[in-house]
């Protein structure tokens, strides 16, 4: 899932909400420091509030990936839309592929319900916006006991960049993609790639109610429209 996927369950807890973002913001930061599952777990027994609600957004945001991305429809999704990236690039056997089809699956589900039910990421991003880096700042540092002093400038360059409204238009989208591409050193994408979003976004938003189904039925998500 990406950010706004990964928050929308949790929007009614602001500082949770928001740090469901964290091993995100992290892996852009330094990717040497990890926000894991059992440094999390063991700061649910703090006696500090703003730690505990941190950590919570963490777990959430790692037990929500785990369950994502070991379900079927993601498995078969990943591989369709990378074996279509091949075929329209010619030579490109190597990891870009699925690691594209991988984050656009994530991608065009922030993306649908930015489209549908845009008082959702206008909700989320009044509460990145209220919250206190420093504060998430400190209380991460704490979690994974590796300091850091850059999250602070990464949480307000993320706020002020609005970059998920870019998702929505494909030319905007396929920017964004690149960006990505440059971050962890693939080559970018080429404009010709275009279509095939068109097609791989009709493609995830018939199998959307699928994906956003946890396999224990339970249901996370406000009604898709």
């Amino acid at each position: 899932m990406n950010f706004l996927s990964h928050a929308i369950p949790y929007l009614d807890h602001p500082l949770v909400a928001v740090c469901t973002g964290v091993p995100d913001f992290l892996s852009v930061v330094d990717r040497k420091i990890r926000a894991r599952e059992r440094m999390a777990t063991a700061a649910l027994d703090s006696d500090d509030d703003a730690v505990r609600d941190v950590a919570t957004g963490i777990l959430h945001h790692i037990r929500d990936d785990r369950w994502f991305h070991n379900t079927t429809v993601f498995v078969e999704s990943n591989l369709q839309l990378a074996v279509g990236l091949r075929d329209l690039l010619p030579g490109d056997r190597g990891f870009r592929p699925m690691f594209v089809g991988h984050i656009l699956i994530e991608i065009l589900l922030d993306a649908f319900w930015i489209r549908d039910r845009p008082e959702l990421i206008e909700r989320y991003y009044q509460l990145v916006d209220d919250m206190s880096p420093e504060l998430i700042q400190r209380c991460v540092n704490q979690i994974t006991g590796k300091p850091t002093d850059r999250l602070v400038g990464a949480i307000r360059r993320y706020a002020e960049a609005r970059f998920l409204y870019d998702y929505v238009d494909h030319r905007r989208l396929l920017m964004r993609l690149n960006q990505v591409m440059r971050r962890v050193g693939l080559a970018e994408l080429p404009d010709s790639v275009l279509p095939w979003l068109q097609e791989a976004s009709e493609l995830v938003e018939f199998r959307r109610v699928r994906f956003l189904t946890p396999p224990d039925g339970s249901t996370l998500f406000p009604p898709i429209p």
